[in-house]
């Protein structure tokens, strides 16, 4: 099986800013150049400037239903 990365916590400390650093590109487009965590303690965790492409879900797999489509 390869390898995965590792997930985030669901939460993370008050004061925790999830920073994306660009500048402006033709026709209203933006590029990332940087992406990081900063903690409220002055640390820093670097992202990715671009994520990892997500496995296609398995074949029937169920979407989840908004609430709207039930009925309630």
């Amino acid at each position: 099986m390869a390898s995965r990365l590792s997930r985030f916590p669901s939460r993370f400390p008050v004061g925790t800013k999830f920073v994306i650093e660009g500048k402006r590109g033709g026709e209203g487009q933006v590029q990332v150049f940087s992406r990081y965590l900063e903690f409220p303690d002055g640390t820093f965790f670097p992202l990715p400037a671009r994520p990892p492409k997500r496995e296609s879900p398995p074949a029937g797999r169920r979407t989840r239903r908004s609430r709207s489509s039930r009925g309630h």
